[in-house]
């Protein structure tokens, strides 16, 4: 019996479908990443199935949605107990590995947006550990492997393996150039006194006004994605060492080019910002989201978060300095994993690889006068960047797919293309009808997303569900059916114009929530199984 292919997975962190070569990006070169495109299939229409970091990277390991594995929103750890598809492929014999950003667990320590309201007056409230209607809060440490503060402070040196499923992670933790985790360790092996290059206060001057930009301190060759291409580099070398080992899978994890914007070295200069023309949908329409009005304003007025996670308003040079500094991270990104695609070649392994590029989420990046990101599901923040690229995929791959597809497939199609059976509950598709037959889907796909705070003048912690078909993109607000969005994405490619409340489209605003609603019914949990028929 043949050995079983390796499998690489490439994760860039916060990256937008359409910044690449091979994607269209008239100034960004990403020829080692264009070349896995070259030689496999990229999919056009591939969307987060949250654009938020924490379910999003969850639903990748479980394949199920987020209000299937409980990863809702940002501080909800994925479930030890959750079955994950690495886990399947290491009970197969596969080598597992991760180097990088994992983010299945709640890195940060500030207080959540969502808590227990008081009891009533003329209630009783029972203490202790009886205070959600599901579960029991699980208070092991093994859920803070990944909090910041403890890599930095030295409490923490490794995690507990295996970790999802992976026998062996080296975790990054945060973004830009104030990576902890293992990177931090790495890092204070080669410099004397890292807390004086690493940050905005140690930072180089420069003249760029955007926020979460500064010209990073810490060498090129000491950045977090040097060190994720060097211990990816060695990890293949040494899982190949022998050839009658089993075949691995390795999630190598890029932190960048999420904010801030902190490229080392020659990327910072790699891109001028004056090449950069602000995107067509730069400025806000008549039908702009409420939402969209309000991240203005509030810059405006000046009560922006400049220093958080979520979307801002940002004038055009803010937009320039943005997309430059996005490309040069991305650069040193792909020539990262050209010196690692080098390293399957030189191994003898690259024909036996399956590699495959995607990101977590998008990144606004100046469409509609925004930067970051938020729950305005504009195609920036949804759409990502994938990839597949297999050696021996039995002929008739097409170069692109024009098919709906989106994280919740990537594990169902590992598994299928390594001949596992998925475990009971899975809910993506495999997607080996496009890779090797050329078919391709247009079925409307599903994203969800909810948020913690109350932000953006909603009344409430938004919650959106958003279908996206063929044409269309349709999202709902949970007790905000005024907000509803509804963008004829053919004929309207920069969503300016919101068709909710025209006239001329309730027939079909009426077929898409009809559409939404089923796939909902679709995203409620099949498992566990029955065990009798009672």
């Amino acid at each position: 019996m043949s050995k079983k292919p390796n499998i690489l997975l490439i994760i860039t962190d916060q990256q937008r479908a359409d910044y690449l070569g091979c994607t269209g990006h008239p100034i960004l070169k990403t020829p080692n990443i264009d070349s896995l495109a070259a030689n496999g299939t990229l999919f056009d229409r591939f969307y987060a199935s949250s654009p938020v970091c924490m379910p999003n990277r969850s639903t990748m390991m479980t394949g199920r949605m987020p209000s299937a594995h409980g990863v809702r929103h940002n501080g909800i750890p994925l479930s030890l107990e959750a079955n994950t598809f690495v886990e399947l492929l290491r009970e197969a014999g596969y080598r597992t590995g991760l180097i990088g950003k994992s983010h299945l667990q709640n890195m940060y320590e500030q207080a959540p947006g969502l808590q227990r309201p008081p009891a009533p007056e003329d209630k009783q409230r029972i203490d202790g550990k009886i205070f959600e209607s599901a579960i029991k809060p699980n208070e092991s440490k093994k859920y803070e492997q990944e909090k910041h503060s403890s890599w930095l402070n030295g409490d923490l040196q490794e995690v507990d393996l295996p970790f999802y499923g992976f026998d062996h992670a080296e975790i990054c933790t945060h973004h830009g150039d104030t990576v902890g985790g293992h990177y931090w360790h790495w890092l204070k092996e080669r410099c004397d006194d890292p807390d004086k290059i690493v940050g905005k206060m140690n930072a180089q001057s420069s003249n760029f006004s955007c926020p979460q930009c500064w010209r990073t301190s810490v060498p090129q060759e000491f950045y977090p994605t040097s060190f994720i291409k060097e211990r990816s580099i060695d990890y293949i070398k040494k899982a190949t060492a022998n050839q009658n080992e089993n075949p691995f899978f390795l999630q190598v994890s890029f932190t960048d080019p999420h904010h801030p914007f902190t490229p080392p070295g020659k990327y910072w200069d790699m891109y001028d910002p004056a090449q950069f023309d602000v995107p067509d949908n730069f400025f806000p329409s008549d039908t702009s989201p409420r939402a969209v009005k309000v991240c203005h304003s509030q810059r405006a007025s000046g009560e922006a978060n400049i220093d958080g996670f979520t979307s801002i308003g940002i004038d055009q040079t803010e937009a320039r300095e943005a997309m430059a500094l996005t490309c040069g991270m991305i650069s040193m990104i792909d020539d990262a994993v050209g010196d690692i695609l080098q390293t399957l070649v030189s191994v003898g392994e690259r024909e036996n690889t399956i590699v495959i590029f995607t990101s977590d989420h998008g990144e606004f990046l100046g469409d509609h006068g925004l930067l970051f990101k938020g729950p305005i599901h504009y195609q920036s923040v949804i759409r990502v960047p994938f990839i597949w690229s297999d050696p021996k995929a039995s002929g008739g791959a097409p170069a692109k797919s024009n098919s709906l597809a989106s994280t919740i497939d990537i594990p169902q199609s590992i598994l299928d293309r390594v001949g596992i059976d998925q475990y009971f509950g899975m809910q993506g598709r495999s997607l080996l009808p496009e890779l090797t037959d050329g078919i391709e889907s247009h079925q409307p796909i599903l994203i969800e997303e909810d948020q913690q705070r109350k932000i953006y003048g909603f009344n409430s912690s938004p919650r959106c569900r958003t279908l996206v078909s063929r044409d269309y993109r349709l999202t709902l607000y949970q007790g905000e059916p005024e907000l509803g969005e509804l963008y004829h994405l053919r004929g309207d490619p920069g969503e300016n114009f919101n068709l909710w409340s025209d006239g001329a489209y309730l027939d079909v605003r009426q077929e898409l929530v009809e559409q939404l609603a089923h796939l909902m019914m679709d995203a409620v949990d099949w498992a566990p199984l029955p065990s009798a028929n009672a």
